[in-house]
């Protein structure tokens, strides 16, 4: 073996560090921030928007594709599907306020329905919910993610067909808890990892 092979092989065989709390932050943080915006905190604004398209989003999808590298299907389909999520949430805010699909020749692109929401959210609940069953064998925290995600999508289809203002403050406030245990599980891997034992328990199965 040359020296460069020699090199090449160890660069390979060296340990690759763990994408996941990237992925779960860029998820945390980006649906506390959109669901303090949906308990009435605020109003949808660029703030959002940028945490869409870039946290929730990129960050996701990059998480999606280090998963890929590692082997890890489960963590490949959650990760990239979310990022996706959120480009596709940012998409469906922003592409009829854009000059060139509204342009001379072309029919102007309508913001979607309420009836068009609530099935895209009842969508993301179906498939966060199956997703959930994938978890069973993980910790604990990561199953209250997937199923308070789910929870959460189903929220929003029912606040997207009623409208009612109470329904709305519910779905935000449930859905600040979801982004909430998302980022403890991060910090908590992050720090377990780093301190080489357990400094915040994320409810291992044996």
């Amino acid at each position: 073996m040359n020296a460069n092979s020699k090199i090449l092989g160890e660069n390979m065989s060296e340990k690759l560090a763990n994408p996941a709390p990237l992925g779960l932050l860029g998820f945390g943080l980006t649906t506390v921030l959109l669901n303090l915006h949906n308990a009435g905190l605020f109003p949808l604004d660029t703030m959002i928007l940028a945490m869409g398209i870039f946290y929730g989003g990129l960050a996701q999808v990059i998480v999606g594709i280090m998963e890929f590298r590692k082997g890890n299907t489960f963590g490949t389909v959650a990760f990239t599907s979310y990022g996706l999520f959120w480009w596709s949430l940012v998409g469906l805010l922003m592409l009829p306020r854009l000059s060139f699909f509204n342009a001379t020749g072309l029919a102007p692109i309508g913001v979607a329905t309420n009836i068009a929401m609530a099935a895209y959210f009842f969508m993301w609940g179906l498939f966060t919910f199956a997703m959930f069953f994938g978890t069973l064998n993980k910790n604990r925290a990561l199953q209250f993610v997937f199923l308070s995600l789910a929870i959460l999508f189903f929220l929003l289809t029912a606040r997207d067909l009623t409208g009612d203002p109470t329904l709305a403050l519910i779905t935000g406030i449930e859905g600040v808890i979801t982004g909430a245990i998302a980022i403890y599980l991060a910090i908590a891997e992050v720090l377990n990892e780093a301190r080489g034992k357990t400094v915040l328990p994320i409810g291992t199965v044996t």
